[in-house]
């Protein structure tokens, strides 16, 4: 269930359209509950919600560009912690939840993947994936079925979640609605530089 900006309870089903959905995020970025409602929807996409909390930090900082490190900050907050449910979920409920979970969005294929970057990568496939357009969701369930140590989970999810969302806020902040179209167009594209501009200083680090 979401609170609309009159304060009435309704539904929100996975199988409904993301169109729809994002449009009742925007309706309560703008309403009374926006912060708490918020939180929720870091929270809750974290392990089973489809849709990020992106949609809602654009128009909630753009709205007061002064709380932008508090909603940045609330937002990764509440994703980390619902890092730590969708962990719980691989570790002890993959069967009655977690499978269950990646079937109904399609992510099966990406639960492998991640898998495979963890064998090989350890925390910079947590970190790469945690900051990067890669579903959360997906690391937050794998992480926990595979049972990778959680405090390397944490650290990673803190840097990334937190990398993420203060970017974010950050162009905002500092653009105004000329971020608003960057952000929604070419984000995906920029963290994915940063990402492999921090792998290239770890390369150049061990070389030098």
């Amino acid at each position: 269930m979401t609170r609309t900006h009159t304060g009435r309870f309704v539904p929100i089903h996975a199988h409904e359209r993301p169109g729809l959905m994002k449009s009742r995020l925007l309706n309560l970025a703008r309403g009374k509950y926006a912060y708490p409602a918020l939180a929720l929807v870091a929270f809750i996409e974290s392990s089973v919600f489809p849709i990020p909390p992106d949609v809602m930090i654009i128009p909630m900082v753009l709205a007061d560009r002064r709380k932008a490190w508090l909603i940045a900050g609330i937002c990764t907050i509440a994703s980390v912690a619902g890092g730590l449910l969708g962990y719980v979920i691989g570790a002890f409920a993959w069967d009655t939840i977690g499978q269950p979970l990646l079937e109904i969005y399609g992510k099966q294929d990406s639960f492998e993947t991640f898998r495979l970057w963890f064998e090989k990568y350890g925390f910079m496939a947590v970190f790469g994936a945690g900051l990067t357009p890669f579903p959360y969701k997906v690391i937050t369930i794998a992480s926990g079925f595979s049972h990778i140590n959680l405090a390397v989970f944490m650290t990673a999810s803190v840097v990334s979640r937190g990398g993420r969302f203060f970017l974010e806020a950050a162009l905002l902040r500092l653009m105004g609605d000329r971020a608003q179209a960057l952000i929604e167009q070419h984000f995906a594209l920029i963290v994915s530089a940063i990402f492999a501009a921090v792998i290239l200083g770890f390369v150049a680090l061990k070389f030098i």
